[in-house]
């Protein structure tokens, strides 16, 4: 595997970073660098997207005709890495990298015609209802009941977990309109307009004060059938061709490297134990420098799926792999930028970051006054906010159990 990048690549790559620092804002670049999850600031992300979409990067991955990007595999990772490494806030996926690629696969040409320009522009902002109260991991087990009534879908039940439902004015969902055979047949894939009567939207308050999810009450929700999307009882199908795109893609090491050069950095100047400084502490020394051997591990990882790819071939189990290394690793960042935060790192000061979501019962100093730098204020709702890698998308013991299956045949 040939690591380097040929002349057309490195030269796209300068392209990438010319425009990041032309037209990245201050207020956006804020925005990204102080991001506490994965989910970035809702009118920063609107903004970034506004940017790219002009000049049409929104959506690269996106077959070309529907406004995405005739770019090789290559190009489409160092977009993604020079995206990161230059701080840029994350976009939703729920739209651009989700349930767009299903309209595109199994839309009527109605529904590409009216959805995909209009995700584009944000003006159709979706969210995703899958889980429910008593349907996470095992999400063939969903139960929200969907009864036929001639041109309508009648939709009873409750999605839980729901990110950005607040802002959101579509969502793709999951529900159960048959209860014959397995239980992943009966399923259907619908496109719900948020304004529909019967819906009611009630946020959730996370562990770090942010209301990003929420769950979604349908009481007898009339959904068209013309918002199917692919057939009746068969909207398994497009979940789990879907679901691909919510686990793979993009470069996520770089990102992981930039965090823990910036604890390194931090580390420096933190006072450690016994006098001097943390990166002085053995300890601490120790388990940095594990963590950032793995984000190497990582990126390596990451160029054999592009390496596999750009040859014709599929990743595999191997993007399990790098679900479950990618997540454990934030997960350990989180905690040693916790620790390299100090006594100000307990401090709960989100008015300094730039969260994901509103915060809840919060009311900020009437001066503004944060305790250390906002770097500090950051550590403890990232941490909190990265409790859930390991959860979402699959949980990770999942992941293992495809692994042990796919490459150890157990």
């Amino acid at each position: 595997m040939d690591l380097s990048w040929s002349e057309a690549d490195t030269a796209f790559r300068d392209e990438v970073r010319q425009f990041m620092a032309e037209k990245m804002t201050p207020e956006i670049s804020r925005a990204g660098r102080l991001m506490t999850s994965v989910y970035s600031d809702h009118e920063a992300s609107l903004a970034w997207q506004a940017i790219l979409h002009e000049r049409g990067w929104a959506a690269p991955a996106w077959p070309v005709e529907y406004g995405g990007c005739d770019w090789s595999l290559t190009q489409h990772y160092i977009f993604s890495r020079e995206s990161q490494l230059a701080g840029a806030p994350s976009l939703s996926p729920m739209g651009i990298r989700m349930v767009a690629h299903a309209i595109v696969k199994f839309g009527t040409p109605e529904q590409r015609e009216f959805f995909l320009p209009r995700i584009l522009t944000a003006e159709v902002f979706f969210c995703q209802g899958y889980s429910e109260p008593e349907s996470g991991s095992d999400l063939a087990s969903l139960s929200m009941a969907a009864t036929d009534d001639g041109d309508h879908l009648v939709c009873t039940g409750s999605k839980i977990w729901t990110t950005h439902a607040t802002e959101a004015n579509w969502m793709f969902a999951l529900v159960r309109t048959s209860r014959t055979g397995k239980k992943q047949h009966g399923i259907t894939f619908v496109l719900v307009d948020m304004t529909t009567p019967g819906i009611e939207v009630r946020p959730l308050v996370m562990t770090s004060g942010e209301e990003v999810q929420s769950q979604v009450f349908f009481d007898a929700v009339r959904i068209p059938k013309a918002n199917i999307l692919g057939n009746i009882d068969e909207g398994w199908t497009v979940a789990k061709y879907l679901l691909e795109f919510e686990r793979g893609g993009g470069a996520t090491a770089p990102a992981l490297q930039v965090m823990a050069e910036d604890i390194a950095q931090v580390a420096a100047r933190q006072p450690g134990p016994g006098g001097g400084v943390l990166i002085d502490d053995p300890a601490f020394a120790r388990k940095l420098a594990d963590a950032r051997i793995r984000t190497e591990v990582l990126e390596i990882l990451e160029y054999r799926v592009l390496a596999a790819l750009a040859g014709g071939g599929n990743p595999g189990a191997a993007s399990s792999m790098l679900k479950v290394i990618s997540t454990e690793l934030s997960q350990t960042l989180t905690e040693l930028a916790l620790e390299a935060a100090g006594p100000c790192g307990r401090v709960y000061q989100p008015h300094a970051t730039c969260p994901g979501g509103p915060i809840a019962d919060f009311e900020p100093p009437a001066d503004g006054y944060v305790s250390g730098e906002p770097w500090q204020a950051v550590a403890p709702l990232r941490y909190f906010n990265d409790r859930a890698g390991s959860i979402y998308a699959g949980s990770n013991e999942i992941q293992r159990n495809i692994l042990a299956k796919a490459e150890l045949g157990l």
